[in-house]
Order: structure tokens, then C-alpha cells, then sequence
């Protein structure tokens, strides 16, 4: 199976999520499981039910993250050249028709965080960008309209 590329604060984003369920979630979720027990009769329990409920979306988000942790491949980007594009560069973009600049770092697809700038590899503009340098133009289609983007700058930052 392919690894799945992700950065390094993305690979210490998810095993600290992974952490907290272990250690804090599914912890107090027995004991909401324990205490609705408590109650009495548990076909009639909504308590019981909802923290039994709970115990299988914690599960099944534990299963998840240790699966994502196990295919990752942390990209280290210290030593990538600013030439071009590739997993991990933050790159500057002007919109050619709205003269808009906008601010990207490319990211493994579990990370991307559109709000803060950070867009997966996977995404239309992610793929777009791959391979491109300094000067580049390029169309991505979105579902509004076609917009054509001009690499400013790219460069590598703390990822």
C-alpha cells in the first residue's frame, strides 16, 4: 500500500488526537457508560445508549488515526530547492483577473485547512500547482468559474 504524505506538525497533529481519545476520551466515556449503568433498566436508558453510541464513534476515530499514522510518510522539506513546486512549498499566487494575492502550503490530503491557507496536494489548485516555478500561469477550474493564478513565490517554511 502507497504511503500517504504528510507533514511533520500534520503527523504531531494526528497523534495528539490519537492521544487525547485514548486518554481522555474513551476514559470518560466508560465512565459515562458506568454511571448510566447506575440508572436502572438500560432498554429504556437514553444515557446508556448515547455513551454506548459514543464508544463506537471513539473507536472507530481511534482505528482511523492509528490506520492514517501507520501509511504516513512525513516529508522532510529543509533541504527542497524554492525552484518549484512540490509537497510541502507555501506558495504565493496572484489571481490574474482580480489581482488578488493569496498564500498556499501544500499539505497531505488529511491536513488541508483552506481558512489557514493550507491546501492538500490532492485538491484541484494543489495539483495544479505541482511542478510549477516562479513566472507560472496556470487555469484551475473551480465550480464557479475558470481562474488563471500567476506563481509569485514559493518558498519552504516550518512545516
Amino acid at each position: 500500500m502507497p504511503k500517504i504524505p504528510i507533514t511533520k506538525k500534520g503527523y504531531a497533529a494526528l497523534q495528539a488526537e490519537l492521544e487525547r481519545y485514548k486518554k481522555v476520551e474513551r476514559p470518560k466515556n466508560i465512565k459515562d457508560i458506568e454511571e448510566a449503568r447506575g440508572h436502572g433498566d438500560l432498554s429504556e436508558n437514553a444515557e446508556y445508549h448515547a455513551a454506548k453510541e459514543r464508544q463506537s464513534h471513539i473507536a472507530a476515530r481511534i482505528r482511523d488515526l492509528e490506520h492514517k499514522l501507520a501509511e504516513a510518510q512525513i516529508i522532510d522539506t529543509s533541504n527542497f530547492s524554492n525552484e518549484k513546486v512540490v509537497f510541502g512549498a507555501t506558495v504565493t499566487l496572484r489571481d490574474t483577473q482580480g489581482e488578488k494575492e493569496q498564500r498556499y502550503t501544500l499539505v497531505g490530503q488529511d491536513e488541508g485547512d483552506m481558512k489557514n491557507g493550507r491546501i492538500s496536494v490532492q485538491s484541484p489548485v494543489g495539483r495544479a500547482l505541482i511542478g510549477k516555478r516562479v513566472g507560472d500561469t496556470f487555469e484551475v477550474q473551480t465550480p464557479a468559474k475558470k481562474v488563471e493564478y500567476e506563481v509569485l513565490a514559493i518558498c519552504f517554511e516550518e512545516s
